[in-house]
Formats: C-alpha cells, sequence, structure tokens
C-alpha cells in the first residue's frame, strides 16, 4: 500500500478478469512505459485508469507506468512459480488484510469487509468491489479462504432463484458521476448495481477452468454495466 503526496491508495476495484487478461496480453512485448497510449485501443478511459491505480497498488508499475521488477516474470511464469509469484504479490499488497488479526481460514465475508471499510473508509459498494478482487486474487494465488468468505455471495445467488433483472426495470445509473481521472478515488455509485454484486457468486477455485472464465466474464460484465452504463 503506498502513498504519494500524502494521498493513500485505494485497492484494486477493477474486475479481476480485466486485471488476468491484461496481464496476459503483455506476454505479446512488454512496453517500457504502460499508460495511455498503450492501453488506450484495448481499454476504455475509466477502467484503464482502474486497472493502472490496480497495478500500482499491487507494486507492478510505478507512479509514472513503468514496469516494476515483478511485473515481467509474472507475464512470463506459468504453473507454480505463477501461482507462488502471485502469493508474494498478494501478501505485499494486502498485507493490511493478512498481517491483521484476521484469520482468513475462518473469518466472515462482513469481518473480511471491515477490514478494508476501516483501514481505507470505504463506502459499503466500494468495499465490496475490493473485497471481491481480493477474494478472485488471493484464490488464483492458491490461498486458502474460509468457506464463510467463499460461499457467501453464492449462497445469497442461490437464495434469490433464478430470477433475472429485467430491462423494463429501467435500472439507471446518474449521468453525473465522475469517473476518476489519475487518481485513486472513487464515486458513490447507484444501489442498483450495490444488490447486484451482493448477489453476485464468488470465486471458487475449485470450478473447471471453463467456468472460471464464465465467472470472469459475468463479473467483468457486471462490473463495466455498473461504471459506464447511463
Amino acid at each position: 500500500m503506498t502513498t504519494e503526496k500524502g494521498r493513500k491508495h485505494l485497492p484494486p476495484y477493477v474486475s479481476y478478469r480485466t486485471f488476468h487478461n491484461f496481464v496476459e496480453q503483455l506476454q505479446q512485448r512488454m512496453p517500457s512505459r504502460i499508460d495511455r497510449s498503450y492501453w488506450g485501443d484495448i481499454l476504455s478511459g475509466s477502467t484503464g485508469i482502474q486497472l493502472m491505480a490496480a497495478l500500482r497498488f499491487l507494486g507492478l508499475i510505478d507512479a509514472n507506468g513503468k514496469p516494476m521488477e515483478r511485473l515481467k516474470p509474472l507475464v512470463a511464469a506459468r504453473g507454480e512459480p505463477r501461482t507462488k509469484l502471485l502469493q508474494e504479490i498478494t501478501y505485499d499488497a494486502f498485507g493490511f488484510v493478512l498481517k491483521s488479526s484476521l484469520d482468513l481460514e475462518s473469518a466472515t465475508y462482513s469481518q473480511l469487509e471491515e477490514v478494508f471499510h476501516n483501514t481505507f473508509q470505504l463506502t459499503d459498494d466500494v468495499s465490496r468491489k475490493c473485497v471481491k478482487f481480493f477474494i478472485a486474487m488471493a484464490s488464483d494465488a492458491g490461498m486458502t479462504l474460509s468457506p464463510f468468505i467463499t460461499r457467501r455471495t453464492r449462497s445469497a445467488h442461490t437464495s434469490a432463484g433464478t430470477k433475472t433483472v429485467s430491462k423494463k426495470a429501467g435500472i439507471r445509473t446518474n449521468r453525473n458521476v465522475i469517473i476518476p481521472q489519475g487518481t485513486d478515488e472513487i464515486p458513490d455509485y447507484s444501489s442498483w448495481n450495490s444488490k447486484l454484486l451482493d448477489k453476485f457468486p464468488s470465486f471458487d477455485p475449485s470450478w473447471s477452468e471453463e467456468l472460471k472464465q464464465k465467472w470472469f466474464a459475468a463479473f467483468d460484465e457486471l462490473l463495466q454495466r455498473g461504471l459506464h452504463k447511463s
């Protein structure tokens, strides 16, 4: 967790799938600086800004977008070496969680949310986005998480049945929402996205690769709708 000019960087709130896919994209060729001219053709403006904030928080790029030492090995790593490197990155970036008194093998989802909220004074909606990224990354890194954390949103989703949101509901977001430009500040999004995220199933590392990819795709689509729909 780094700061610039006294500003505390927020934990990643972009979708983990976006982060994962971007790292995969870097296999083609690593630029000497990751800036808008590089990612502008593959990411929308707000998503790119969120991703850059995530990369800075994880210690993969510096304040100017220059790749840090760990980024290239992460891009190239596969199998167990990749898992181990992800663990190191997760432990360093999310030390406020992993070095706290919270026992992730027995903690509840609400306890995990409280750590994020208390550390960064986030709104409930923003806390959920940050927590979901952490859960997905920790799971991808092979870390053991409490079933009360990984199953929490799946249980909520099951209890809600198969009911989907109707287009006739007229879900809209505030047209005046300001997307952060060059900072890690997050606007307070409308309540509809909060309710949907609350019911979204948590990532489970025991899933098949096909199911994992479907989860990433659905989660990414949900966040994109919440951040861009007007």
